[in-house]
């Protein structure tokens, strides 16, 4: 059989570069890509054919670091994936502008502190050059913040999409939304309003876990502990006299406390019910040292006996275990210390009553002071009272902090508005861990962190925040005569979305805003959680179009970070079972941590990152895009993972190599026509590496279906090096022509045929390096180009081993290490050799002699079946000149 194409070095249809290079590849494509709208999605479609990704809104403030390339490119490796499995993929991203987060940057950015008390400055500036201390910070209204905030968030998400177009995202930007713009603001007053129409919201006078420095009210969610210094004292209290006093002549009872600062708000003492020390003294009285005020001594199961004296001092709140006693206990409120985390100016009514007549004058000494300055000062007042037994003892403990926060939360009581979650209801928290149950999670094991957080749940979700960029709580109150508000019946707006603040409710007037008879404003935002919640409600434009909305959802995935299941995973289940009645998604994708050398988490916070742009450059020292999706694409779902350059040194290589074997394949004569004709495949070698690829097809497709892409990686990966190294050195000389023209056209299509189905598994994985050796000799792109299915594969014309390619590239081995042992050049030719190894190897050899010997330059090869392994012998080399 003969064609032009085999005349022709280069077939008509294929346009190779001079020289292939890995540079500029990536603004090549990203603009491509753009032009063409390959990655769009096609909203007029059923819901079977759709595969939808709740994507992660990155917070918008500041920069990114390499871990949200990590587990950004992981998500995009499977949405290329069902994307060539023929699904319409729905894969939008979105920025999480709204919150702390850009309010700390912007107060550092520029230099402002907010100030609701300021007008608004149309024609505010910033200061050139912000002050370097933030009592320094130029404080502006509430507007002018808001704007400042706006302003920076969108500079900021410029650089961040320009970051992920770099790392090849295969999103669909006409999608891109940020979760403080105005229909993220409806969406989420929306939702609000229906939780509180159903019954999944209320509002609260209660104790909270408050941040002094944000001035703001804390989730469950948003703790964590951290090991601080500290102290413990001693300390006696006395039972009360018949005069009221202390009666000192009595036995006391000495506490344990790490918190005396909290003596003024003391309202019980409280031991084990079955602690034979302290049952006699149930019921009785004692009375604070100091302040003389009384404190009951009651019983209950939480006191630890074998915890520093076996009895408490329960206060109104040193932590959540406080405001436990104190609601179980049905005890008295005595709380001292304020929002600002000091302790409040005014002398309490119960010390007032005192009889104690030095109870006012010793809380006056601690009135305004913070609670690191009383606890120093109040020790030094027990100890000179003889109220303190012993040395103050130095610790080490974990305190409760805001995860962003700087200083240890206080708890202090105001009215915040709450989420039913299941943090007091068994049947909600049944009904949760019932939703979790029908989602997949990958990996399995991950499940178990969602239930464990359910189940450990001791409230419900606070979702009000005393901040000032974020949503708004969508509500006022009117207010009566005496101007107190009513909370049970508030005003609800007309239309979305709307800011109370600036806002007036339908019937009133701007000047009836805070008077007597008139109505106030919610004063408070929604915790960013509350909105980012909503994110399969936001991206599937629920209650705007839910023809839209039934198309897409529940999403087909939920890819996240690990370390949020607790928040971002569990509030999406949390809004879409009260809003929905149904769970977001049917995949969990939970991506691992990035660690430093020293296994640590690398954050911004610890100053361990690195910056992505850094080893995203195509030019060394960078290492391009596709080698560092390679080095993401190498880390399991769920495992943390070492940041490690030496993988991307790996995955450059990898996609040079793609660069130069498909140009070595394709400057010969192979072509698109040519793909897929097995029938012209007639070597047993060439139909083995088609079996032997069809079983790898076949194997990545099962993995990459199961959200298992760095095993689908490995095994095409090997085969692909087994394909260059191997088969192409093997085949050369018979695709060149060396052989029969039959001969050739079976290399030819096999080359053709393993090229095509190579580049298509790696597309996913390494999508500028596939769609640039794609162009060069196929149309449309490799990224629309269905997933390779086995059956393309199949040899029709009987079976082979596929492992044939494996035994001859042994044999080949052996004989180019026989060349370096006896200190010959590779291209030296052998006149004769004899080879001696087991049936499986000679069989092969004599199945593929011909490849062989070309490769091996080899004239004369006998084989004879023997031993376990492959002997070379009789070696005779052609006499060097």
């Amino acid at each position: 059989m003969n064609s032009p194409a085999y005349e022709d070095s280069t077939h008509e249809s294929v346009s190779l570069p001079d020289k292939p290079a890995l540079e500029g590849l990536r603004d090549k494509w990203d603009a491509a890509w753009s032009e063409s709208d390959v990655y769009a999605f096609d909203v007029d479609t059923d819901r079977e054919q759709v595969y939808s990704i709740d994507t992660p809104p990155p917070t918008a403030s500041g920069s990114l670091h390499v871990g949200h390339v990590f587990s950004y490119t992981q998500t995009d490796i499977i949405a290329r994936f069902q994307r060539m499995q023929g699904k319409n993929v729905f894969y939008p991203l979105g920025w999480d502008d709204n919150g702390l987060p850009t309010e700390r940057r912007v107060q550092n950015y520029y230099g402002v502190t907010c100030d609701p008390s300021q007008p608004y400055d149309a024609d505010f500036e910033p200061p050139a050059k912000p002050a370097k201390n933030s009592r320094d910070f130029v404080r502006v209204s509430r507007r002018n913040f808001i704007e400042l905030c706006e302003q920076l968030s969108a500079e900021d998400e410029k650089v961040f999409e320009d970051l992920f177009r770099s790392t090849g995202l295969s999103v669909d930007w006409k999608y891109t939304y940020r979760t403080i713009d105005d229909t993220s603001r409806a969406v989420s007053q929306r939702a609000f309003l229906a939780d509180l129409a159903g019954g999944h919201a209320y509002s609260q006078d209660a104790p909270t876990m408050w941040d002094v420095t944000f001035g703001t009210a804390v989730a469950q969610a948003e703790l964590e502990d951290r090991e601080k210094e500290g102290a413990y004292h001693k300390v006696r209290f006395f039972p009360q006299g018949t005069d009221g006093l202390a009666d000192t002549s009595a036995d006391p009872i000495i506490i344990l406390t790490s918190r005396p600062e909290l003596i003024p708000a003391v309202v019980a003492l409280v031991a084990h019910p079955d602690d034979e020390r302290y049952q006699p003294h149930f019921g009785t009285t004692f009375v604070s040292p100091l302040f003389g005020v009384e404190v009951e001594v009651r019983a209950h199961e939480l006191a630890k006996s074998d915890k520093g004296t076996g009895i408490a001092m329960v206060c109104t709140f040193g932590d959540l275990t406080d405001v436990t006693w104190w609601r179980e206990l049905d005890l008295p409120t005595r709380a001292v210390v304020n929002r600002a985390g000091r302790l409040n100016l005014e002398v309490p009514e119960w010390i007032t009553a005192s009889p104690k007549p030095d109870a006012v004058a010793n809380y006056e000494q601690l009135a305004g002071k913070t609670t690191f300055t009383a606890r120093k000062d109040i020790a030094e007042m027990l100890r000179d009272s003889g109220d303190l037994v012993g040395e103050i003892e130095a610790i080490t403990h974990p305190v409760p902090f805001y995860e962003k926060g700087d200083k240890p939360l206080e708890v202090v009581t105001s009215r915040q508005w709450y989420i039913r979650n299941g943090g007091r209801s068994a049947e909600l928290r049944n009904e949760l861990i019932a939703r979790g149950r029908e989602i997949d999670w990958h990996p399995a094991f991950m499940r178990s962190r969602y239930e464990n957080w359910v189940e450990n749940l001791n409230g419900d979700w606070l979702v009000s925040r005393q901040r000032y960029f974020g949503v708004p709580i969508p509500l006022w109150y009117r207010l009566d005569e005496a101007g107190e508000p009513d909370y049970e019946n508030p005003i609800v707006p007309e239309s979305l979305p709307v800011d109370p603040i600036a806002e007036v409710p339908a019937g009133f007037t701007e000047d009836q805003r805070d008077q007597p008879g008139g109505f106030s404003a919610d004063p408070d935002v929604l915790d960013t959680w509350a909105t980012s919640s909503l994110t399969p409600q936001l991206l599937g434009k629920w209650s705007r179009d839910e023809k839209f909305f039934e198309t897409v959802f529940p999403f087909d995935l939920r890819p996240q970070a690990h370390d949020i299941i607790r928040t971002w995973l569990f509030s999406t289940i949390v809004r879409a079972n009260s809003l929905n009645d149904a769970a977001p998604w049917k995949h969990a994708g939970l991506s691992g941590w990035i660690l430093d050398p020293d296994r640590k988490k690398m954050s911004k916070s610890k100053g361990n990152v690195v910056v992505p742009s850094d080893i995203l450059a195509e030019a060394k020292p960078g290492f391009g895009p596709d080698a560092v999706r390679y080095w993401a694409a190498s880390a399991k779902l769920g495992a943390d993972t070492a940041y490690d350059v030496s993988q991307m040194q790996i995955g450059r290589r990898l996609a040079m190599k793609l660069l130069n074997a498909s140009k070595f394949a394709l400057a010969q004569g192979v072509h698109a026509g040519l793909v897929g004709q097995v029938g012209s495949v007639t070597h047993d070698l060439d139909r083995a590496l088609l079996v032997r690829l069809g079983e790898v097809t076949a194997s990545a497709t099962e993995h990459m279906a199961a959200y298992d892409y760095a095993h689908a990686l490995r095994e095409v990966e090997s085969f692909f090096w087994e394909f260059t190294d191997d088969y192409v050195e093997l085949v050369k000389d018979r695709s060149y022509g060396a052989g029969t023209e039959e001969d050739q056209l079976s290399a030819h299509v096999t080359l053709a045929t393993a090229l095509d189905v190579l580049l298509r598994l790696f597309a996913p994985i390494m999508p500028f390096v596939t769609e640039e050796v794609w162009s060069w000799w196929r149309t449309g792109s490799v990224h629309r180009a269905p997933w390779p299915g086995r059956q393309q594969l199949i040899d029709p014309m009987g079976s082979v081993d596929p492992g044939l390619l494996t035994s001859v590239a042994a044999v080949l081995s052996e004989i180019r290490r026989a060349k370096t042992e006896a200190k010959v050049s590779q291209k030296t030719p052998v006149l004769s050799l004899s080879i001696e190894a087991p049936a499986q190897i000679t069989g092969a050899v004599a199945s593929a002699e011909g490849d062989l010997k070309a490769a091996g330059r080899v004239q004369t090869l006998t084989t004879d079946v023997g031993g376990d392994a492959i002997t070379i012998s009789a070696i005779e080399f052609e006499p060097q000149a």
